[in-house]
Parts: structure tokens; C-alpha cells; sequence
């Protein structure tokens, strides 16, 4: 019997944790006699008393193993950290908000049975205001459009895959995981499923509209190198405005045009500079090789599973 083992971070979510082992155990009662099934959270040091009902149901149930990190590594490297750890056939990831319905994975693993190696939730649809939906599907389009390799449209970390995409995944070696990027990176046979996404249970989101800024931007770096590669596309066009610039400002004596000839040198050169910097940083942090996360083995109940 194959093991279907779901992945499933946790950060301050004492609300949501009853709610979501509710659904999923029914979804895990439905799998009974085609698939052996574990739900491994990883729990973010969570403050709100979350790790000690993850450490109760880890006692109560058999199929609950719980790995408490050091600190707060983020929601990325979290995800990273259960998939190098899941000893599943299939490896399933999800919040524990339960805004991705967990009964969908009887549909991604019946996708699977079938010969995909990849499902994912595609958020068709959530409940949000249309502005913010906007903005969302701005920022995949413009992503898928920036990436240097596949890039899906409107997914999440919400799917499950077969052992040797995890394995592929697992690969990577980055100081910035952007989870999404590398399931679309490694290729294999891919399966999308439309679904609404729902507004919360319980509790109240993490994330604010500037953590939702800076997540995108550094998922946009984790995907394309666009940011190297315009300003040598540029390049001519700036040639040529600084002549014409020049020009205006010496055939008629224009100090606006000396004005916009040095914002436009200076601004290219600075947009290039940001660029170089951003991109050495990465490297930079790759280069020092150090782990992405760390976990409290004191806190943790791994029932003899030995971690990556």
C-alpha cells in the first residue's frame, strides 16, 4: 500500500489546527485501504500554544508526527523543510487554514491513479475584494511572463505529487525557496484542478498587504533574470534618449533638458546597480551554504523518523 503523506505548516494557528484535522481526517477516512496516510506539520515557533495541541494530537493519533523548528524560518522554507523530510509516495502540501479545501486531494490523488505525477489546486476564484484579485493575477501573469522557465498560472503550494517530483524538487539548492517556481520547474506531467479559494475558517491571516509585496518580489527574483537581462535591451533606447537630451539641451540652452539628461543617466545606471545588488546578495547567501532551517528535536514528536 502506497503512503500519502500531506504537508502542512504551521504558524500561531491554535483556532484553525481542531478545524483543519476535523476535514482532513475525513478526507484520510475516505483514502482508507488504497493509501497508508500521515499528516506531518511543521511547526514556525509558534507562540499562541499551537505546538502543544500539535504535540496532544501527535499522542492521540499515530498518523500525526509534528517537527518544531528552531525559530520562525518562514512559510517557503517551512514547506521546504516537510517535503526534504516526507517519506510519502504521494506528498501532499496545504494550509492549516483550511482556505485550500483539503477534500480536493481525493481529486488531485485520483488524477495521480490515472498517470499524472503533478496535481495542483488552480485558484480560479476567492473570496476577496475584486481590486486585490487583480493585483493577484497581475503579478502571476507578469511573473509567468518575466520567468525564465515554466511558471504555472494561479497556483499556490496547494497539490500533491508523486516521490520522484519531491525528490526533484529537492534539488534545488537556494537560500530562497519559492516553492511554486520549482514545481513548475522540474517539469514531469502536470494536472490542474480549478477551485474557489475560501476565506479563512478561523483565526486571522499573517500576512499583510507589505508581506504580500515583499513575498512577490522575491518570488519574481527566484524566477527570472530579467532584471539582469533588460538593461542590455535597453541599452540603445537610453543611448539614444541621452543624444537627444544632449541635443536639446545644447542646439537651445534648455535647462530642463540638462535637468532630465542626469535623471536619465543617473536613474538607468541606478536601476542596473539595484539589479547587480539584489542578484549578488542571492549569491552571495548561496555561496555561504549554510541551512535553511533548523529544528528543535526537544519539541518535536518525530516517532523515530531520523530528519534532513
Amino acid at each position: 500500500m502506497q503512503t500519502f503523506e500531506v504537508v502542512c505548516p504551521v504558524f500561531n494557528e491554535k483556532e484553525a489546527i481542531p478545524v483543519f484535522v476535523e476535514r482532513i481526517s475525513k478526507v484520510f477516512d475516505c483514502l482508507v485501504g488504497r493509501y497508508s496516510c500521515k499528516l506531518l506539520f511543521i511547526d514556525n515557533c509558534s507562540s499562541d500554544g499551537s505546538l502543544e495541541i500539535l504535540l496532544d494530537l501527535a499522542e492521540r493519533f499515530d498518523w500525526v508526527i509534528v517537527v518544531e523548528m528552531s525559530r520562525n524560518f518562514g512559510y517557503q522554507v517551512s514547506v521546504e523543510c516537510g517535503l526534504r523530510n516526507s517519506i510519502g509516495d504521494i506528498t501532499g502540501v496545504i494550509d492549516v487554514d483550511c482556505e485550500d479545501p483539503p477534500e480536493l486531494f481525493v481529486d488531485f490523488l485520483a488524477q495521480i491513479e490515472g498517470g499524472y505525477d503533478i496535481v495542483y489546486g488552480e485558484r480560479a476564484d476567492r473570496e476577496e475584494c475584486l481590486p486585490l484579485k487583480l493585483l493577484r493575477k497581475l503579478y502571476y501573469r507578469v511573473t509567468r511572463a518575466a520567468a525564465d522557465e515554466l511558471f504555472l498560472l494561479d497556483m499556490a503550494e496547494f497539490c500533491a505529487m508523486r516521490k520522484d517530483v519531491r525528490e526533484a524538487v529537492n534539488r534545488d539548492a537556494t537560500s530562497f525557496p519559492f516553492i511554486r517556481a520549482s514545481i513548475g520547474r522540474v517539469g514531469f506531467d502536470i494536472k490542474n484542478i480549478p477551485y474557489k479559494r475560501s476565506r479563512r475558517s478561523v483565526g486571522r491571516t499573517h500576512y499583510s498587504l507589505f508581506g504580500m509585496w515583499v513575498f512577490g518580489f522575491a518570488g519574481l527574483l527566484s524566477s527570472s533574470t530579467l532584471w539582469l537581462r533588460l538593461p542590455a535591451y535597453l541599452f540603445p533606447f537610453w543611448i539614444l534618449l541621452l543624444g537627444f537630451l544632449a541635443w536639446l539641451a545644447i542646439a537651445f540652452s534648455s535647462q530642463a533638458s540638462i535637468v532630465l539628461l542626469i535623471l536619465a543617466g543617473f536613474g538607468f545606471l541606478g536601476f542596473v546597480t539595484v539589479g547587480l545588488a539584489l542578484y549578488t546578495a542571492r549569491i552571495y547567501k548561496n555561496g555561504l551554504q549554510r541551512p535553511n532551517y533548523h529544528v528543535n528535536f526537544r519539541k518535536s514528536a518525530l516517532k523515530g523518523r531520523q530528519l534532513l
